[in-house]
């Protein structure tokens, strides 16, 4: 009897503890997807040229463009303006979207490698 019981413990353990898991797991959609969403949703996209990056009070706003379909998404991150972002190919928002804009909580900021340019050369 007492085995069965560690059993259940020990399954009720692993359930409880794979639903919270689940739920902290922030997948990769499209602009889209992520005004749809009601999670945290991370979106990846390229920066926008037409939003000039700006603060508003202590919120860093700039847009991003979905890759594959185009479309674009106002982002507001409560936070300063990360010192690469100019150098920035590729901007990954963690958030969630709300009323009009794309809420980020973090910000990553994928650059160009400095290897980049080093690609193909032969070094003896």
């Amino acid at each position: 009897m007492r085995k069965y019981f560690f059993a259940a413990l020990i399954l009720a353990f692993i359930g409880y503890a794979g639903y919270f898991f689940a739920d902290a797991v922030t997948p990769y959609v499209g602009v889209a997807e992520a005004r749809a969403s009601q999670r945290n949703v991370q979106v990846k996209g390229l920066p926008d040229t037409s939003v000039a990056p700006h603060m508003e009070n202590e919120t860093f706003v700039f847009s991003i463009v979905d890759e594959e379909t185009g479309e674009k998404m106002l982002v507001r991150y409560k936070g300063i303006k990360p010192d690469n972002f100019d150098e920035a190919y590729h901007i990954v928002a963690i958030g969630k979207y709300t009323g009009d804009s794309f809420a980020a909580d973090k910000l990553l900021i994928k650059c160009p490698s400095k290897y980049e340019a080093e690609k193909g050369k032969v070094h003896v």
